[in-house]
């Protein structure tokens, strides 16, 4: 049985203009115009509209939370979730090239595939990587037994094939010279060759200081 309260992003418990205040975020974030009509974006909208549909109305939901929760205490909610299997039919691939996963699991009514969302306990997705971080894709999928509160995580790792070493190298300085996300080191969110620079700069000045002192 889906979970409409998962799909919003809220609690059992979450008020009208709780449910409201999710479908617009989601509607705005999925809508199929706004992702060149992509089938998972498609799905996915549908999914959120299908939620709102049956939550917005008091009598469907009251309907609706009465069978849901039927459906979790008939669960086999004494098994913890597990992963049968979750494969990747590449694990070197190059920028825009095509991959196809496939999955399997357990004793799991919520199962998540980030970086892409809800998906069914067993599937398979076909999908292009158009962008790798430091010349990696990372697959997750989560399989949870809401009633357990227990989660079995398994990951996928696709590094990135170059055509030439010119491709290599010249991804390699576009990433030294990419803005970084902020951290307590580096708050302005400084590219990597900045930091770099100032940490040759600090270096330079400490020996200079350390001989200064023994001179």
């Amino acid at each position: 049985m889906k979970d409409y309260y998962y799909f919003l992003g809220i609690s059992p418990d979450a008020s009208e203009e709780d449910i409201k205040k999710a479908y617009r975020k989601l509607s705005l974030k999925y809508h199929p115009d706004k992702n060149d009509n992509d089938d998972f974006f498609a799905g996915r909208f549908r999914e959120i509209q299908e939620a709102y549909e049956i939550l917005s109305d008091s009598g469907k939901r009251r309907t609706y939370d009465q069978n849901l929760e039927s459906h979790q205490k008939s669960f086999r909610y004494n098994t913890p979730p597990s992963i049968k299997t979750f494969t990747s039919n590449k694990i070197h691939a190059k920028k825009g090239e095509e991959i196809i996963i496939n999955w399997q699991t357990n004793n799991a009514d919520v199962v998540k595939i980030l970086p892409f969302g809800l998906e069914k306990p067993f599937g398979e997705r076909i999908f292009k990587i158009t962008e790798f971080k430091d010349g990696k894709f990372q697959l997750l999928l989560h399989a949870t037994n809401s009633l357990l509160h227990k989660t079995a995580v398994q990951g996928i790792t696709i590094t990135e094939v170059f055509e030439n070493d010119a491709a290599q190298f010249k991804n390699s300085v576009e990433e030294m010279f990419k803005p970084q996300p902020r951290t307590p080191i580096n708050r302005t969110g400084q590219p990597k060759i900045m930091m770099l620079i100032w940490g040759i700069l600090i270096l330079a000045a400490a020996i200079y200081f350390l001989f200064r002192n023994f001179g």
